[in-house]
């Protein structure tokens, strides 16, 4: 990136970047393992594919079952899921204090998130975040998901800044390929699920950071 860039906005992926969903998506997939007569998997294994979604961690989970069984697990998994939904989910470390100096600074921020807005609203009002956020675009906000470009420009029109001044922080190839696409600067969270055969030196991000206030420098005028 110019390291001339005014940076005027941040936008977050949600799961993995803003906030650990894990726990609670492990649990929900977890009950629906048992109702459907399957054992419970452990963390460990799915915590990386949490990021991408509840198909691909029934597909984790399940990996030798045949589509329409990923499909009930799934569809059970999103009816559990509804009911504990913030119910372990945090801030990643330091987040707290980085969205307090963002604010104190006057730097809207938001989220772009693939994840649906019936659990997207729910964790953000369980966090109280919502009302901080200066944009919410969920995976339904648009007719198309990340790492297409019509949620990211929505969500940089909520926020009032031109793509190129913002920075969009993610945990996913996906998410990086949205912010190069749309001219944002991409930031790679090594926090998030990012499992052992992911290859994000690849992934072509702008910066990539171990905690959000390694940040801070670009905020110093």
């Amino acid at each position: 990136m110019n390291t001339n860039t005014k940076i005027a906005g941040i936008l977050f992926d949600l799961d993995g970047t803003l906030v650990d969903t894990a726990l609670d998506l492990v649990h929900a997939l977890n009950l629906s393992l048992q109702e459907h007569g399957f054992t419970p998997c452990d963390e460990t294994k799915l915590r990386p594919a949490a990021s991408h979604g509840s198909l691909v961690m029934v597909q984790t989970a399940l990996p030798d079952q045949t589509e329409s069984v990923h499909f009930d697990v799934r569809l059970s998994m999103l009816s559990h899921y509804q009911q504990v939904n913030g119910d372990k989910g945090r801030l990643f470390k330091n987040l707290d204090k980085f969205l307090e100096l963002l604010t104190s600074i006057d730097i809207p921020f938001g989220i772009v998130t693939n994840k649906p807005a019936r659990f997207t609203r729910t964790l953000t009002n369980k966090l109280n975040l919502t009302h901080k956020l200066k944009c919410i675009v969920s995976g339904d906000s648009t007719k198309v998901q990340k790492p297409e470009l019509a949620p990211m420009l929505l969500a940089a029109q909520q926020l009032e800044c031109k793509p190129d001044n913002i920075l969009y922080l993610g945990d996913a190839q996906r998410d990086i390929d949205a912010a190069n696409n749309s001219g944002m600067i991409s930031v790679l969270v090594e926090w998030g699920y990012i499992g052992e055969k992911d290859t994000p030196e690849s992934w072509n991000a702008d910066l990539s950071i171990k905690d959000p206030l390694d940040l801070l420098p670009l905020f110093k005028n």
